[in-house]
């Protein structure tokens, strides 16, 4: 038990140092070649900071345990949406631009719902036809937001009067900053999820209850420290980048990849999961328009926190 203590506060060390490495990396990687912070976020840090996710899926995949592949991504994308957006929110209010609200958010209701009938339909089954869609979406998607970033700027202004302006690493200090960061995102994270793990199966947790809970937490790690140290740092559109890219990822590669695998079972993910995984994208877009300023405020984030704390306790009890 004091070992899997230890391994828990060195997992979770590793995660903030990486993070904060990833964060400022990435940033001054976005203002050298003229690239937003949202399309950093969205691509770079999602790809890297959801490797956890994409062990974990893949792995249950190969080993035909659907409930942790489908389960995992279904409690990540929960948890990214519901905990880690809520929690940078409260710490500082989160700018949505033009572009958030009319493509990038609507683009994860879209990738959810997508999910949602790709897994009721065809006998509770994602089959590899589903994946190559998925696959084939997420391409596209990847070209789009680069074809069509708003490289004017990075959005418009956080909530950060103290904040003077940073200027851009070199890129041969960047670069390994961003390497060397998601490498102790994803170690720090496999530890943790390994470490819970234990924990879990000791209290006698079901596979699923253990993938949506436990598991997505875990593999969520990267997401949850990355996007706290940038709203910390003022860079919502960053934080804000990472947990939709994170999403998008999470169904269309992660997901369509563990498909073409080996075709998953959808049969343990009731409907009360499938409303609150479109739930919570709703309400992020509900957010995101209403109010006289574009952005998620610290009352909306405490209640999108709020939301998935009691999915969480409701699963665990």
């Amino acid at each position: 038990m004091i070992l899997t203590i230890v391994g828990l506060i060195v997992s979770l060390v590793l995660v903030t140092v990486g993070a904060d490495a990833i964060v400022s990396g990435a940033s001054s990687i976005a203002k050298r070649f003229g690239v937003s912070e949202f399309v950093i976020g969205l691509t770079i840090v999602a790809l890297g900071t959801s490797a956890p996710e994409m062990v974990v899926s893949f792995i249950g995949a190969i080993e035909g345990n659907a409930d942790i592949s489908v389960g995992n991504i279904i409690g990540s994308n929960i948890f990214n949406v519901a905990v880690i957006l809520g929690l940078s929110a409260l710490i500082r209010p989160i700018a949505v631009t033009k572009n958030n609200v009319r493509r990038d958010i609507p683009v994860n209701i879209v990738v959810t719902a997508m999910l949602i009938v790709f897994g009721i339909l065809d006998n509770h089954t994602l089959t590899r036809l589903n994946g190559a869609i998925f696959l084939a979406g997420f391409l596209y998607y990847i070209w789009y937001s680069f074809r069509h970033d708003d490289k004017a700027g990075n959005g418009p202004k956080e909530e950060n009067p103290d904040q003077t302006p940073e200027k851009p690493k070199a890129l041969y200090v960047s670069i390994p900053m961003v390497i060397l960061g998601l490498g102790a995102l994803i170690f720090g994270g496999e530890l943790f999820v390994k470490e819970a793990q234990t924990l879990a199966r000791a209290i006698g947790l079901s596979d699923k209850v253990i993938a949506i809970t436990v598991l997505a937490g875990g593999t969520s790690l990267p997401e949850l420290a990355t996007s706290l140290v940038a709203a910390i740092k003022g860079k919502g559109q960053l934080a804000l980048g990472n947990i939709i890219g994170s999403n998008v990822f999470n169904i269309l590669l992660i997901l369509g990849g563990s498909a073409l695998i080996r075709p998953l079972s959808t049969a343990s993910i009731n409907l009360l999961d499938y409303a609150v995984l479109g739930g919570t994208s709703l309400l992020l877009m509900l957010e995101a328009i209403c109010g006289k300023e574009r952005r998620i405020n610290r009352f909306e984030g405490a209640l999108l926190f709020l939301c998935g704390l009691a999915y969480m306790t409701y699963l665990c009890l």
